[in-house]
């Protein structure tokens, strides 16, 4: 008898999904240090064997869901101009990464090192500000570096928003972006 091979959209992804809506309905209800992967599996009407085979513990569960939530819908807005293109996307990053569920979520994905989690958010910022630089050069502007909007303008943000430090303000973002564009 063949093995059965998984399949987009099949019993994996399902139960994945249902993992994952639980957990999120949990955080709603409940402050993240009382869920338990017992109380999650229960809820999605799966064993926890399942949960812990397939994230290994719950922060690696919780890392996965706060990247799932944090997975790109649509492309940074085009405003017509590089530099208002790069400013309304990291207004936007800041406003939603210095959010109450923003904090949540990149404590989740830190609290997980050992996966991919760190890597893949990462990795959405940087594909949006390739967007970004790809459009400025399609428009004939002089594109800048993604490597370095993120070492210049989103590193910043991230550290503040971690630390408590200051809050990145749109005045803050807006500053960094200036500062950025004339190196």
């Amino acid at each position: 008898m063949a093995r059965e091979m998984l399949r987009q959209g099949g019993r994996s992804a399902r139960i994945q999904a249902e993992v994952h809506r639980t957990v999120q309905e949990l955080l709603k209800e409940m402050d993240r240090g009382e869920i338990t992967v017992p109380m999650i599996a229960e809820k999605a009407g799966v064993t926890p064997s399942t949960i812990y085979r397939r994230w290994g513990d719950l922060s690696e569960l919780l890392a996965d869901v706060a990247v799932a939530r944090m997975r790109p819908i649509a492309d940074p807005e085009d405003t017509g101009a590089m530099a208002s293109d790069l400013e309304a996307f990291i207004l936007q990053y800041a406003e939603e990464m210095s959010s109450k569920v923003g904090r949540a979520m990149m404590s989740d994905i830190l609290g997980s090192l050992e996966g991919d989690a760190p890597v893949k958010c990462c990795q959405y910022t940087y594909h949006h500000l390739e967007t970004l630089r790809e459009r400025a050069a399609a428009r004939g502007e002089v594109p800048f570096e993604a490597n370095e909007a993120i070492d210049f303008v989103v590193a910043p943000i991230v550290y503040h928003i971690l630390f408590g430090d200051r809050e990145p303000t749109p005045g803050y973002c807006r500053a960094l972006v200036r500062r950025f564009l004339k190196s």
